[in-house]
């Protein structure tokens, strides 16, 4: 069973977002929250698998409560979605960076919010590929604070390759398909690449690809 938490000021989006998500029978609501403190402390109390994340919230808006559950050891298992729309990709990069797993645009239809809960409580791909890919190159071209090119010596030249198709937002079975590797070593080559370059999650290592060139905007 999935535990699912839901951050939102509008009490109308949480109520569709959790009568979508109880009617699966492997996903549980455990809790919500209106504002960035009250998400702190159900995620505290709850500790649930995932959270989707507003980012515009009274009371600590959803970028402090990502940095606050990120940064605590203690709520490391709880992986956070942020829900966010186009408007917002200022917002993006800073969120990226405060430890969040992924992104929803909030008009996501049903089956996509339903798949991306999965798929980031799996820790496996990027949610909804084609709007990540979208977002993360508007952040690359945004982000002040590059990573040195020089930070990747650490990797291997295989773990450089599977790293930049991770960039490039393929999952763990398409990398297999393009290194001629089983979706198990694929596997196991970004986990040794997330704990080299002491990345949270696949989100983090796509940054660390665009930081350092490795892939470049709008490729």
């Amino acid at each position: 069973m999935i535990r699912v938490a839901i951050a939102d000021d509008q009490q109308l989006i949480r109520a569709g977002f959790r009568s979508l998500l109880q009617a699966e029978p492997d996903l549980d609501v455990v809790g919500e929250a209106g504002t960035g403190e009250e998400a702190v402390a159900l995620v505290r109390a709850q500790l649930p698998d995932v959270i989707l994340m507003d980012i515009r919230m009274p009371g600590g808006d959803g970028l402090w409560a990502t940095g606050a559950i990120a940064s605590d050891p203690a709520l490391s298992a709880t992986r956070i979605v942020i829900v966010t729309t186009f408007e917002l990709d200022e917002y993006v990069g800073r969120a990226i960076r405060a430890g969040a797993s992924g992104f929803l645009v909030k008009d996501t239809e049903p089956v996509e919010l339903i798949r991306a809960v999965h798929v980031v409580a799996a820790g496996d791909a990027l949610l909804s590929p084609s709007v990540t890919r979208r977002l993360l190159e508007r952040v690359a071209t945004t982000l002040t604070e590059k990573a040195d090119a020089a930070s990747l010596a650490v990797l291997t030249e295989r773990e450089r390759e599977v790293l930049r198709l991770v960039g490039q937002g393929l999952t763990n079975d398409e990398i297999g398909r393009a290194l001629f590797l089983s979706p198990l070593t694929a596997k196991t080559h970004v986990s040794r690449i997330m704990s080299k370059l002491a990345a949270r999650d696949r989100v983090q290592l796509v940054v660390v690809a665009y930081e350092t060139g490795l892939v470049l905007a709008g490729h």
